[in-house]
């Protein structure tokens, strides 16, 4: 399970682009003067990471274990900084990262957004260091295409803590980088075009349905959705997440990590308990919080808690998560709804996951898939097969999903 939290962020020396210089005559572009809006969206600042030739582009996404036949061009990434709003609405700000074709002419380019899975350390948030989503979406923009990768809430330089698995904020975080990113991207001399593609993987997985629901929504005259493609995504809390904890489909410690994570970020916003003590057992219940807030890596976590459920939860809590009701009922199924709407006749919707996925069931995508299907939409389901773990399932993925996606023309 471990291999899925800590083989996402980069544990290594930064790669090609901390290390190579910003485009000539380039610093940290400090933009708020020159946007000095208060609107979701509006970009705040725009800081250049550098640049990589296709070669190290290819070099540094065969070192994360992706398959590199799509890079045509060198790539420029930035770090944009941007307006949006926390889940109960007061104005924050977020960052992410925009990966830009270099040489592919003047012609819009598609966006594609990547949703990042589940990460605790605000360090290895896309914008902030190398790594798989880093990697990945330097590749997408090196097919011609503009790569879009929200931090999310509480990450990469974003304040506060991260809302963990609140679709509905993570959704409006994304958003709003999207929206920074058609801004930021024309300050660079591109243009986006309108059509936009969604990728993600677990976490976001869930986020990517979530925005792209929004897009279809007409959430922004600006953009409209064309293609979604999420990977292993916790679609379902209720039926399929939560119960697979407990059932053994999970692996023990993942379910002990993700469910300490879940927990502590969703009292937050939908208070579920009082004191850690109801539902964390001595001696986990005193740290259990601090653990979660931003500034220690999965592995550095995962070290700190138990292997097993039994000895993380009260027996209250045990049996509370087994038979969910009340609050945390109503808190599930808040953010169990990202696939259940009606997406448009032209979307083409690709969901991912692998028999093998004992951090993610694959039971999550098909029912995904059946929701979708109630209301119309055709979802092709694709299974990676039972000897694919849940990175693994990443891995087998990104090769079709790159091919898919539109470029410029």
């Amino acid at each position: 399970m471990l291999a899925a939290l800590t083989t996402a962020p980069a544990l290594a020396a930064p790669a090609a682009f901390a290390t190579q210089p910003a485009e000539p005559g380039q610093t940290v572009h400090a933009v708020a003067a020159m946007h000095t809006g208060q609107e979701r969206g509006t970009l705040l600042s725009l800081k250049p990471l550098g640049r990589q030739s296709r070669a190290e582009v290819i070099s540094q996404a065969q070192k994360q274990g992706l398959e590199t036949g799509t890079a045509r061009h060198g790539v420029a990434a930035y770090r944009l900084t941007y307006r949006t709003i926390t889940p109960d609405g007061r104005p924050t700000t977020a960052s992410g990262l925009l990966a830009l074709p270099t040489g592919s002419g003047s012609r819009p380019l598609p966006p594609v957004v990547h949703t990042h899975g589940t990460l605790a350390y605000r360090g290895y948030a896309p914008s902030m260091t190398d790594g798989p989503d880093r990697a990945v979406s330097v590749l997408y923009a090196s097919a011609g295409r503009a790569a879009i990768a929200p931090d999310y809430l509480g990450l990469g330089t974003g304040p506060g803590r991260h809302p963990y698995m609140d679709a509905r904020s993570s959704a409006s975080a994304s958003l709003d980088m999207l929206r920074a990113a058609h801004t930021a991207a024309r300050e660079r001399g591109a243009t986006l075009g309108r059509t936009v593609s969604l990728t993600g993987f677990s976490q976001g997985g869930q986020v990517a349905m979530a925005l792209g629901r929004e897009l279809d929504r007409g959430a922004d005259r600006r953009f409209r959705l064309g293609m979604l493609a999420p990977i292993g995504g916790p679609f379902d809390l209720v039926r399929e997440a939560l119960p697979g904890m407990f059932d053994g489909r999970i692996d023990p410690r993942a379910a002990v990590f993700y469910l300490s994570y879940f927990l502590t970020a969703q009292n937050r916003l939908h208070p579920l308990y009082d004191d850690p003590a109801e539902v964390f057992r001595a001696p986990y219940a005193d740290p259990v919080e601090d653990l979660f807030d931003g500034e220690h890596p999965a592995e550095e976590i995962a070290g700190k808690l138990p292997e097993r459920l039994e000895d993380l939860l009260t027996d209250t809590w045990y049996q509370k998560l087994r038979h969910p009701s009340g609050a945390l009922l109503e808190m599930l199924r808040a953010n169990d709804r990202t696939c259940d709407w009606k997406p448009g006749r032209d979307v083409r919707i690709t969901l991912y996951s692998a028999t093998g996925d004992r951090d993610v069931p694959i039971a999550n995508t098909r029912s995904c898939a059946r929701q979708l299907g109630d209301h119309g939409a055709t979802a092709t389901v694709v299974d990676q097969g039972a000897d694919a773990d849940h990175y693994t399932s990443f891995l087998r993925s990104e090769p079709s999903i790159a091919r898919a996606l539109p470029v410029a023309r």
